[in-house]
């Protein structure tokens, strides 16, 4: 069984290693600020998953460049992804969005942008920048979905249908704009069965996944659900023998961008184990091993589904 990873993806795309950097556009989202919800999605911290993003009050440029200096002593190949990580990337006014988009596309030393957003806040303006950003340096757009389970998406007050999720990721693909969709695996009341079909739909429509552990942090709604004892997390056993079931079932086409994904320790409260990222990495291998799922050469075409 062979799996596509992102640094081998990377490398042969760009011939070097290539460093993601994160960047906070200074944006808010649509079920924090009252237009869906006012308390976000019940996993999220305030930073908006963008935990690991620079300060946003710097320009993107400078932000880039702070994020090179932290990077400098690993690399000597200036290869970047500016990656807006932090809320809603596509949820401000359209001039808003050139500024800092051509800001960090045009960069020097920034090799292609990736966004991550909500599927409901794509407007055709957006899909028409995209598409001629697009023609400058490769633009990829992270989609939220998280989980297809009905439950699920009203319990993590995700705030639209996953209709609409299939709908975007389908026009992101017909202009040529590389998908990559966030999956978690863990959510309370979830079985294994719910994440696999999460995860076959998301490999349906994807260019690339992101498989997440679901992290307990301070600060969410979801620590007082985690406090009154009504769900655990999941074991790295449970975990990896459930990843290696998701990777077994997507398309050899997928990038898979994130195996696990790493919680703030400063914020972490369950599951402990995650944050021990060496031994979690050698667990891993080590099932990988015995199930016989190894890294593959990736393959350079991909069906986008009508």
């Amino acid at each position: 069984m062979y799996y596509n990873s992102l640094n081998r993806y990377l490398r042969e795309k760009f011939g070097k290693k290539v460093y993601k950097i994160a960047i906070d556009g200074g944006f808010t989202w649509p079920n924090r600020d009252g237009t869906l919800h006012t308390r976000g999605c019940i996993f999220c911290s305030a930073s908006g998953s963008g935990d690991f993003a620079s300060d946003k009050k710097l320009s993107i440029t400078e932000q880039i460049e702070n994020a090179k200096l932290r990077v400098s002593r690993k690399t000597t190949d200036d290869l970047y992804i500016a990656y807006f990580q932090a809320f809603t990337n596509t949820y401000a006014p359209i001039e808003v969005l050139r500024q800092k988009y051509t800001e960090a596309i045009t960069h020097p030393d920034v090799v292609a942008v990736s966004i991550a957003t909500r599927p409901d806040c794509i407007s055709n303006e957006v899909y028409e920048l995209l598409d001629e950003l697009n023609r400058i340096k490769p633009v990829w757009i992270e989609l939220g979905l998280q989980t297809v389970k009905e439950e699920s998406i009203r319990y993590i007050r995700r705030c639209y249908p996953t209709e609409i999720y299939i709908d975007t990721a389908k026009k992101l693909r017909s202009i040529g704009i590389e998908v990559i969709t966030h999956v978690i695996l863990g959510l309370p009341n979830e079985t294994k069965e719910d994440m696999l079909k999460t995860v076959a739909l998301a490999g349906k429509y994807s260019d690339g996944i992101k498989l997440q552990l679901l992290h307990v942090l301070k600060g969410t709604d979801l620590l007082i659900d985690y406090n009154n004892g009504l769900f655990h997390t999941l074991s790295m056993e449970e975990y990896i023998d459930i990843l290696c079931d998701c990777i077994e079932i997507l398309p050899p086409n997928v990038v898979i961008h994130r195996l696990t994904g790493d919680g703030d320790k400063k914020l972490l409260v369950s599951p402990l184990w995650s944050a021990d990222k060496k031994t979690v990495l050698n667990a891993m291998n080590k099932e990988f091993y015995k199930r016989n799922i190894i890294q593959g050469k990736f393959a350079l075409t991909s069906k986008i589904p009508s």
